[in-house]
């Protein structure tokens, strides 16, 4: 069995999904983890498998019916990050470069991104466009975790940051 992390991008449809896991339990293979969104149309994902290599070629066939599936080697790690493990919440005026802001704050302190999910949405009261992001990262010391609060405070004014154990807060916030 080899460690394997597949990235699949194609026209959403139902049905997806059952043919990829349909694929990697016909192979024998364990379904260990994924993160999966329909995004502007198009399915995307990345799942990781435990499978044997025999499962390439079936993944090939699944071309066919329109996923782009691309394997990488991947290996099995369970908890070598190193650092507090936290989930950081920014919600602010959508503005272009915001990711990009937000991401060079937390690299810039050592704080290493393990999940990252963004998104827009219409301001309660305002009806601006707000930009909300829901980070997990690991951060490296105390010290680091008050630098990336005040460094993502200091990118707007307006900017909301709330960062807590990442145990308290659910994956799907």
């Amino acid at each position: 069995m080899a460690s394997l992390i597949l990235t699949v991008i194609g026209p959403d449809r139902p049905g997806l999904v059952r043919a990829l896991a349909q694929s990697v339990a016909a192979h024998g293979g364990s379904w260990l983890e994924s993160r999966m969104a329909r995004l502007a149309g198009q399915f995307a994902g990345i799942v990781l498998v435990e499978a044997p290599e025999t499962l390439l070629a079936e993944l090939h066939a699944l071309e066919n019916e329109g996923l782009r599936i691309v394997v990488h080697p991947g290996e099995i790690s369970p908890g070598t990050s190193s650092g507090e493990r936290l989930a950081v919440e920014v919600v602010g005026n959508d503005r272009p470069g915001i990711v990009r802001d937000v991401a060079r704050v937390l690299a810039a302190h050592g704080v290493n991104i393990e999940e990252l999910t963004t998104g827009v949405v219409s301001g309660s009261f305002s009806g601006e466009t707000l930009f909300k992001a829901t980070a997990f990262v690991r951060a490296p010391n105390a010290a680091a975790v008050a630098a990336i609060r005040a460094g993502l405070e200091f990118l707007g004014n307006e900017m909301m940051v709330d960062i807590r154990p990442a145990e308290d807060a659910s994956p799907s916030e």
